[in-house]
């Protein structure tokens, strides 16, 4: 919580749920990445927070942007962004939406599949394109571990095919999972990755380009490293293995961006127990998994709470969101404590919401409304 936010917050009293992001955080978070990566480009990941008012400051801070989608590109192009400043990095899309995306300009794309591949080489002739490996998501609190990628060999072969099919083999991307917090993760991607390079050499293609993923965290109930200590060991990582023949890099942060810059205001409705026994109470909150917190499912990411009470005694609770569907609950084996005085009406601040809440919420589940977002 910053000073600003709980100004905007006392000044205001905006209708609760909602979330409030202070820019500053965010024009932070991006030039301390910046600094501890002085050689890797920054890709923001749009999904993460694709708000105008973040979009248009980073990229006066100089970022490029890592889109998932046509509308994500087409509203960068809205924003004034240029083409080759967005990578269009999904590895699922539709032709037509290739097709679009190339006509504005765009000219670097990710694939991991040979059918995408025949896709690019139909509606984007000649583009840069890289191929995304898989990686297990090991030691990353909300892991990417099946969807996207392909294994190594793979990677290979479709690269050739994707110059033999007349389109720019660039480059390898790889991701090792969101609010990943194992340093050694990045060493073994770029690990894979420098084999790719030297394979891709022998057949006579020089790749050029490997793009690190995102993955840097946002500060939740654990303990995260420094932004400076992921730019030490992903940097000694790649001179262990690309020596001093460096490819060009690119990261795509967005929780390490967006993710601390948020506050989700939230209201207690109803606190209750289930039986005369019970030690739990349950704490429902206005908000819930279908209002922008579907990242608590699996209690992966857990976020920190600040309520009116906190100053005083503590008993455990399972807190759960408010509509009428059953897995609606954010935390129940997550061992949260809140204060024995909370009550109906009173706010609870979630920290480090700026990120995967308000694109994540539902239009209109049970009729309560997306989450509205306020940037200062």
């Amino acid at each position: 919580m910053t000073p600003k936010i709980a100004r905007f917050l006392a000044e205001n009293s905006p209708p609760s749920p909602c979330l409030v992001v202070d820019l500053d955080v965010i024009a932070h978070n991006y030039k301390r990445l910046a600094k501890a990566m002085p050689l890797a480009s920054i890709y923001y990941a749009v999904k993460a927070n694709p708000a105008p008012e973040i979009i248009k400051l980073l990229a006066k801070l100089g970022s490029s942007f890592d889109t998932a989608s046509i509308y994500e590109v087409e509203d960068c192009l809205n924003l004034g962004i240029a083409a080759d400043r967005i990578s269009f990095g999904n590895t699922i899309k539709k032709e037509t939406d290739i097709a679009r995306a190339f006509k504005h300009g765009v000219n670097l794309y990710a694939f991991d599949s040979q059918a995408e591949l025949d896709k690019l080489a139909k509606a984007a002739p000649g583009a840069r394109v890289f191929c995304r490996i898989f990686m297990t998501g090991e030691g990353a609190d909300w892991p990417l571990s099946r969807k996207f990628g392909c294994d190594v060999d793979m990677a290979r072969d479709l690269l050739i095919k994707a110059r033999d099919m007349g389109l720019d083999p660039h480059g390898v991307s790889f991701h090792v999972g969101s609010q990943q917090r194992d340093l050694t993760q990045w060493d073994i991607a770029i690990g894979k990755t420098k084999m790719l390079f030297t394979a891709l050499n022998e057949k006579g293609i020089e790749l050029k380009l490997i793009n690190l993923g995102g993955g840097f965290p946002a500060k939740y109930r654990t303990r995260i490293p420094t932004a400076d200590a992921y730019g030490e060991a992903i940097m000694r990582a790649m001179t262990e293995h690309f020596g001093n023949n460096l490819p060009q890099m690119i990261i795509e942060p967005g929780r390490g961006i967006a993710g601390d810059a948020g506050v989700i205001q939230a209201e207690v409705v109803l606190v209750s127990t289930k039986t005369y026994d019970d030690n739990r109470r349950w704490v429902y909150l206005d908000i819930g998994k279908f209002g922008g917190l579907p990242e608590t499912m699996g209690e992966a990411i857990q976020y920190r709470l600040k309520t009116p009470h906190d100053n005083g005694p503590k008993g455990p609770v399972v807190l759960a969101g408010p509509t009428c569907d059953e897995v609606d609950v954010l935390y129940d084996k997550a061992d949260y404590k809140l204060p024995l005085a909370l009550k109906p009406g009173d706010k609870i601040q979630i920290m480090a919401a700026g990120a995967y809440t308000t694109t994540y919420s539902s239009v209109a589940f049970n009729g309560i409304p997306p989450l509205k977002g306020y940037y200062i």
